[in-house]
């Protein structure tokens, strides 16, 4: 494997620049306890037969999920901007590829940061309990990482796994050490959180860098990390997926030239703001370094989330009971609902407020808005990729039903992805009332797409951007990606 170390790294005992206080907390710790050394170690120690079947199988249908999703985020306008940004500010260094642009090519940092942009662009990538986007984070820093790396030392299709398993592996460890990440969030957006140590590590793994390095990599991206909630809705959310990746590679390189940072920075010392900045009740615990007989990933026993269309996850659940009403009114045909049929719209739904958008005014609003994807399930029957665009969003029929939608938020209806519900009842003119309930989307992680929908949905992703034939190709490397004595294949068809 490759690794761009310059210089081995000092000790964690011998770290320079601790205030007596900071040495002191080190004390009663050896460091067998620390919980960011425990990381780094992981990180380093992990091999590819820890890899179960599952895993794998479960991987590939995430990395297949968000280059589909990526290739069409390459056509957003947010995309374009950033792209534009990277092109004009920057000098060029043409080494890593651009989601669909052949003759495009940047800096790895930056070709992570646009991809990273793409895939969220349309709020369309995976999610993940405690909630977060993933492979967003991770994958287009490992492919910028892989196109960096010599030709005749490409990693193999099974390290490009590994390491794309161990940073969606450290994100689901961290989210799992406070209880407040475990529902819909309010302050930081939790890819920008995890996210970014989460490419921190699959770089960190893919460098092949040591178990001191690796936990320094983590400690670096902790003073990277962070994007307030108040920017969801807007085109700069997708930058903080764009952030996360590139932030997290840019971290890796770094600890692999000797950077280093605090050996604490996921342990809970008292008085000293570490991880725990971004989750005040945040409890860490000490990863287990694998063993002869593999390690448990997270990934196993819990499934993705996959989208089946571009829209904040907590939609979903509104948008497919709304369907069930749409289906009661115009039967399994065809059809559209007129407003003239209907009085009032109740939607029970988790009281969150940055997805409770009554007249969304832009794609990105209307992506978070419970009531849009309510009504345009309503009208429709479903929602889809253009039901975003100018003209669906447009509608007067769509406007009429807005101004009749009132919200509940009950009791037992908890702002949490793994517990939520979304409920759609229709009052019509003449008095009739027709209720939709959801308490589990199809393509939630307990009722998984099946992989011919998740290749129906990669197909029509990727075809706006590629030939049918560049498309099927990618479907059969993805699948076959662990047999594959490098990743050349997967690099060459991504433009």
């Amino acid at each position: 494997m490759f690794s761009v170390l310059l210089k081995p790294l000092r000790p964690v005992g011998t770290v320079r620049g601790l205030h007596m206080s900071a040495m002191e907390a080190l004390k009663p710790l050896t460091s067998e306890d620390r919980v960011t050394a425990s990381f780094g170690r992981f990180i380093s120690e992990i091999k590819p037969q820890h890899l179960s079947s599952l895993v794998l199988h479960r991987s590939k249908r995430m990395v297949l999920d968000s280059i589909g999703v990526g290739l069409i985020g390459s056509t957003t306008d947010v995309f374009e901007l950033a792209l534009q940004h990277c092109q004009h500010m920057y000098a060029p260094d043409d080494i890593s590829s651009v989601y669909g642009r052949r003759d495009t090519r940047l800096s790895p940092t930056l070709a992570a940061f646009v991809n990273g942009v793409a895939t969220h662009s349309m709020d369309f990538d995976d999610t993940w309990h405690p909630a977060t986007h993933p492979s967003g984070a991770v994958l287009p820093a490992v492919l910028a990482l892989s196109d960096m790396m010599p030709a005749n030392n490409k990693p193999s299709g099974l390290d490009f796994l590994l390491a794309f398993n161990v940073g969606i592996e450290i994100q689901g460890r961290l989210l799992r050490f406070s209880n407040e990440a475990h529902n819909i969030p309010k302050r930081f957006h939790p890819p920008s959180v995890v996210g970014t140590m989460g490419s921190a590590a699959a770089c960190a793994r893919l460098l092949c860098l040591d178990s001191f390095q690796s936990s320094h990599a983590l400690a670096i991206a902790a003073s990277l990390a962070g994007a307030p909630m108040a920017n969801a809705a807007t085109q700069s959310k997708p930058l903080h997926i764009g952030n996360a990746t590139r932030l997290g590679l840019e971290a890796a390189l770094l600890a692999s030239r000797g950077l280093e940072a605090s050996p604490l920075v996921l342990d809970a010392v008292a008085g000293v703001a570490g991880f725990n900045a971004f989750y005040e009740d945040y409890v860490p615990q000490a990863l287990e370094s694998p063993s002869d007989e593999g390690h448990m990933f997270l990934l196993e026993v819990q499934d993705m989330g996959f989208k089946r269309f571009p829209a904040h996850l907590g939609m979903h659940w509104v948008a497919d009971a709304a369907a069930s009403v749409h289906k009661l009114l115009v039967g399994v045909g065809p059809g559209t609902v007129s407003p003239a049929q209907v009085q009032e719209i109740l939607l029970r739904v988790p009281q969150s407020k940055y997805i409770n958008r009554p007249f969304p005014e832009s794609e990105h609003e209307a992506r978070h808005s419970f009531q849009f994807n309510a009504c345009s399930a309503l009208l429709d029957g479903e929602v889809t990729v253009q039901s975003f665009s100018p003209a669906a969003m447009s509608r007067p029929d769509l406007h009429a039903l807005l101004s009749r939608v009132r919200v509940e938020h009950p009791g037992d209806n908890p702002a949490n992805f793994n517990k939520m519900y979304g409920e759609v009842q229709v009052t019509l003119v003449g008095g009739d009332i027709l209720n939709g309930r959801c308490d589990t989307f199809y393509g939630h992680w307990r009722n998984p797409l099946t992989n011919e929908s998740l290749r129906k949905k990669f197909r029509n992703n990727a075809e706006v951007v590629l030939s049918s034939e560049k498309v099927e190709r990618l479907i059969e490397v993805v699948e076959e990606l662990e047999r594959h004595a490098d990743c050349r294949a997967l690099l060459a068809n991504l433009q």
